[in-house]
């Protein structure tokens, strides 16, 4: 069902010196920064030749990758992302299967403008994960 990785999401408390480490320290290639205030975060993505690192920050109290900072107050991995097919037959399949969809359970446009879910992280071992239209 799930397909390729899509990216692995990091929240940081800098994203500027967080995407300044990854251009200069690591000579990847990395975006411009980008507001997504409908998911609360400023967004930076970082291209790699197989997949995307996803880098976040808050964009205020509310937003749930403050409270991820708040409790890992120097950041880290926050979710991965996979890609699939039919992103309203894999949400069925899954709750059919038990697993928690967050939110009302229906897909919200995600930061790449495509259809976007989120899984609750104590049915896959403690991940949160997002799932995403192909």
């Amino acid at each position: 069902m799930i397909g390729r990785l899509n990216h692995v999401a990091i929240a940081v408390n800098d994203l500027a010196a967080a995407a300044r480490g990854y251009r200069d320290t690591l000579g990847a290639r990395v975006g411009s920064p980008r507001d997504v205030p409908e998911h609360g975060v400023r967004v930076v993505f970082v291209t790699l030749p197989n997949t995307k690192i996803e880098l976040l920050e808050p964009l205020g109290a509310d937003s749930p990758i403050a409270g991820f900072l708040e409790r890992n107050p120097s950041g880290g991995i926050h979710h991965l992302c996979y890609e699939v097919d039919d992103i309203l037959a894999a949400r069925d399949r899954l709750k059919a299967g038990g697993a928690r969809v967050l939110g009302a359970g229906e897909p919200a446009i995600g930061a790449h403008g495509k259809p976007v879910l989120f899984l609750h992280p104590k049915d896959f071992s403690g991940t949160l994960i997002e799932l995403e239209q192909a």
